[in-house]
């Protein structure tokens, strides 16, 4: 492991990229413990500080683990899909949040990754996951739940069918796009949409999984993809036509004459 003194990378950065790829290359395993802060610092020619530096930045992504006393050190861990959600949903946002993403090209990858969960949903699914949903339903059902609540428990319905394909790598890759996509579409659709027309198909859905039709299924999250596409047109045409209706006002409006 080396890092290139000519780089603009920082040294820290630089040290914790060479710890991550060896421990991607399989170079490192699991559970096998690091050299000292003591011995990194001599191997790759920098401070202590520096090497303390590169340890937290690869602790806070979970590549690794630190154990105190005269048997600890920093050792290799075992990341878990569970573990790495959290990273997954934070950068699906900021790719979101930050590039120019429109409604119709993050719905048509959002449902098109559910969609994909169907088939094996309908045959895996849990008593306890469709139990999850069922919930959620019957919580959407109520009519003094927020906005902000309805959107949470949509988010849990999704996650519910997504897990619900008994696939930890389908779980972790579609985490982005329920846990990160369906909160921005839903900041978008909520003036617009109708909770009984959600909850009902919602609930087609539940029915379809419990009955293992993935036909159905995939029929039922289309007809989800259509509704919230057709949902943010129509906010989208509405925001237009006020603000041109606000400029048209502004222009008509006759200006004030100054007194001397």
């Amino acid at each position: 492991m080396k890092i290139d003194p000519d780089s603009t990378a920082d040294f820290s950065a630089q040290i914790a990229k060479a710890i991550r790829d060896a421990i991607v290359s399989g170079d490192l395993l699991v559970d096998q413990r690091l050299p000292s802060e003591a011995e990194l610092a001599d191997q790759f020619d920098v401070s202590r500080p520096t090497v303390r530096e590169a340890l937290k930045r690869l602790a806070a992504q979970s590549l690794i683990r630190t154990q105190r006393g005269a048997t600890g050190g920093a050792f290799v861990n075992r990341l878990r899909f569970e573990e790495a959600y959290d990273q997954q949903v934070t950068t699906s946002t900021l790719l979101l949040s930050m590039n120019s993403v429109s409604f119709d090209v993050a719905c048509e990858a959002r449902y098109a990754l559910e969609r994909a969960c169907a088939p094996l949903a309908a045959q895996r699914r849990t008593p306890d996951q469709l139990a999850t949903m069922r919930a959620e339903i019957h919580r959407q059902s109520q009519p003094g739940l927020t906005d902000e609540a309805f959107c949470a428990s949509d988010v849990t319905l999704h996650r519910a069918l997504v897990d619900g394909a008994g696939n930890k790598v389908l779980s972790y890759q579609l985490a982005g796009a329920v846990e990160a996509m369906q909160p921005l579409m839903n900041m978008i659709t909520f003036t617009a949409r109708s909770r009984e027309v959600i909850v009902a198909l919602h609930t087609d859905l539940a029915d379809a999984l419990e009955a293992g039709d993935a036909a159905r299924t995939d029929e039922t999250l289309l007809k989800l993809e259509s509704y919230t596409r057709e949902l943010a047109h129509s906010v989208v045409t509405a925001r237009a036509a006020k603000a041109k209706h606000q400029q048209e006002a502004k222009k008509a409006k006759p200006k004030e004459r100054k007194t001397v």
